[in-house]
């Protein structure tokens, strides 16, 4: 306690930093920023930007940076995104002793993920397959490997590989097989997650899209269909990336874990 009360002291650290060390988060105007959790569980927390306004996104992300060294923001808006990059060109987001942080916001998955210039990325011997069924699954796929990405894994994208052609997930079986752990994204009746859970060994988490319509639709007969899959797999809820990439990201590491013993 004393080091941090007297780093705060020097001005080597600020307010939100020196609240994290002591409490595990940080209060802001637009929320407090759990910044142990990744301590806790592994997990970088994240920013879910969906309900909050651009200015609430970009001071958490601001808050996220300093405590942790990054951000990582879900569901976000281009005004979101907008937003964070005003804060970083004029200095808001970033550590007193670093030059700009890192920017990526992928449009499609939504998500932004702002890496300060001195943070170290997390990385270890495991891989994640991200297996979408279609074009129109992308964005949740995406944003499932994302998150796999920031916990540490390395993530392998097969993509296009409905069930509509065969053919199309029977030429990449192998590449799949390759995989610790695979996430699978469909819609419509969902029935890829079922096919590539009877053609691979490693563990297979169903990621349902609301792609689809009429009966069925929004992602029903997806979530439906994988919890009731005859191949054994692990469901998440609909259009639930995060999730999906956050279980992937940490059996990864446990498989990483197991190798180093």
């Amino acid at each position: 306690m004393r080091d941090t009360l007297e780093a705060l002291d020097a001005g080597e650290i600020g307010v939100a930093e020196a609240e994290s060390r002591l409490t595990g988060y940080a209060t802001t105007k637009a929320g407090r920023f759990d910044a142990a959790r990744e301590h806790r569980r592994g997990i970088p927390e994240a920013i879910l930007a969906e309900g909050k306004t651009p200015a609430e996104v970009a001071a958490l992300t601001a808050t996220a940076v300093e405590t942790t060294g990054r951000a990582l923001v879900t569901r976000a808006s281009d005004d979101d995104a907008a937003a964070i990059r005003t804060e970083v060109d004029g200095g808001v987001i970033g550590r007193s002793t670093d030059a700009s942080p890192a920017v990526d916001h992928d449009e499609r998955t939504g998500t932004v993920v702002v890496h300060a210039a001195d943070f170290d990325p997390p990385s270890f011997d495991a891989t994640v397959a991200v297996v979408e069924a279609g074009t129109a699954d992308s964005a949740v796929a995406g944003e499932a490997a994302v998150v796999a990405r920031e916990i540490g894994a390395t993530v392998d994208r097969v993509d296009d590989v409905g069930v509509a052609n065969l053919d199309r997930i029977l030429d990449q079986r192998d590449r799949i097989r390759e995989a610790d752990v695979v996430v699978v994204a469909a819609g419509r009746e969902g029935a890829l997650p079922t096919v590539v859970a009877g053609l691979v060994a490693a563990p297979v988490i169903a990621l349902p899209v609301s792609t689809g319509y009429g009966v069925g639709g929004e992602g029903v007969a997806a979530l439906e269909g994988a919890l009731q899959s005859c191949s054994v797999l692990t469901t998440v809820n609909v259009d639930a990336g995060f999730v999906a990439g956050a279980q992937a990201g940490l059996i990864a590491r446990a498989v990483d874990a197991a190798r180093e013993t």
